[in-house]
């Protein structure tokens, strides 16, 4: 299990995650928020990929891939999963993870950003996974170009980013009027709030100057962040995740999602 540092040029503005690696391990990764967001991205991969649960070795990348859960589940069903992180916190847990769990030769981690991709000189991917980054970013679109850069010819991007209109909706469900008032802006960002929150206007629009097509597009937690009473996702997991399962993928929910992810090839 090969780990390399690049330095990479990250803008200066971008958000490093190395001082908030435990709060995403305890407030998001091992909540149900996590739990939903995990199940919901296995299910749509395997829905788009039909060679994900065969032997079939193939070469994956996942950027800004934290604390590795998807990486390891993907390493575990017999691909190569190369992670990259900006946060080297991050990318020690994921080590540690994959030494537990024997997948030590199907994973490569490299420190650097996303924007020291094309610097990296890695080869071309069947799967490019890019999960909750881009809405921690300031030149969102230019990534979008340098993960495309990433594909093999047949290859699939995986994109999941913070959805703007779902954001604004879940503030008027909060009662957050004066937020919603002034935009969704802040002085001070609260820790696990994203900077960038992304409108699907400015996604569709830069996704058609990449010429890369949609095949699939799900919204993640589309009820469970506007559930009145949080208790009943404790309560009631399971059948939240089944429902949430059941209408993520379904307008007008999938674009109520706190986060959209798209699946997408080249055009």
């Amino acid at each position: 299990m090969a780990k390399t540092k690049h330095p990479g040029k990250p803008a200066p503005s971008d958000r490093d995650f190395s001082e908030l690696t435990h709060k995403f391990k305890n407030n998001i990764y091992g909540t149900n928020k996590g739990k939903i967001r995990e199940a919901v991205l296995q299910r749509d991969l395997h829905a788009q990929l039909e060679w994900l649960g065969q032997a079939t070795d193939k070469r994956i990348l996942d950027v800004g891939g934290g604390q590795g859960q998807l990486a390891l589940y993907l390493a575990g069903l017999g691909h190569h999963v190369t992670v990259i992180d900006i946060s080297d916190d991050m990318l020690e847990l994921a080590r540690t993870r994959a030494v537990e769990a024997g997948l030590c030769e199907r994973m490569h981690f490299i420190h650097a950003p996303l924007q020291a991709l094309d610097q990296l000189n890695l080869g071309k991917f069947d799967l490019v996974l890019c999960h909750a980054v881009l809405e921690w970013l300031v030149e969102q679109q230019s990534a979008i170009d340098l993960l495309k850069a990433q594909l093999s010819e047949n290859g699939l991007l995986s994109l999941m980013y913070f959805n703007h209109e779902a954001h604004l909706m879940a503030n008027m469900v909060y009662g957050n009027f004066d937020y919603v008032e002034k935009g969704l802006k802040v002085k001070q960002k609260v820790g696990l709030s994203p900077n960038n929150p992304i409108k699907q206007t400015d996604m569709t629009a830069w996704l058609e100057a990449a010429k890369l097509t949609t095949t699939q597009k799900t919204g993640v937690r589309c009820f469970h962040d506007y559930l009145r009473e949080l208790s009943k996702a404790d309560e009631n997991f399971d059948a939240l995740l089944g429902l949430e399962l059941k209408y993520n993928r379904q307008e007008p929910y999938a674009s109520l999602g706190r986060y959209t992810h798209l699946m997408l090839k080249l055009a």
